[in-house]
């Protein structure tokens, strides 16, 4: 039994492994690691630092087509200050304290007028 789901994990694995056929790139920016991720169609997907192997500074996330799906910072790997994430037309801002959620507000664009609810 224990081989059975040992061996369906590896197919598994193999399976997820071969269907990424984009690797990320990995480029040393001082005492930072950048690192930029890629969807299958080549596009970038998200792109931001590492410090000492944790998430730090800004991170940019993008759809298929290449635009800005969501923006924030990372200190440390803990998630803070305010992260912006669109929705087609709407604009949600998240602001986060000790890596949890302090506030949400959402901005719709109606007729050129950003409304906050």
């Amino acid at each position: 039994m224990m081989k059975k789901i040992i061996l369906m994990m590896v197919v598994l694995l193999g399976v997820s492994v071969s269907a990424q056929e984009v690797k990320p790139n990995f480029e040393k920016e001082g005492d930072l690691i950048k690192g930029t991720y890629f969807h299958d169609n080549g596009t970038v997907s998200q792109e931001g630092t590492y410090k000492e192997g944790k998430l730090h500074g800004e991170w940019i996330m993008y759809d298929l087509d290449g635009k800005r799906t969501a923006i924030g910072e990372y200190n440390n790997g803990v998630k803070t200050g305010k992260w912006f994430f669109w929705k087609k037309d709407e604009l949600v801002e998240v602001d986060y304290q000790n890596n949890t959620i302090a506030d949400v507000t959402t901005w719709e664009n109606s007729n050129s007028l950003a409304v906050s609810e």
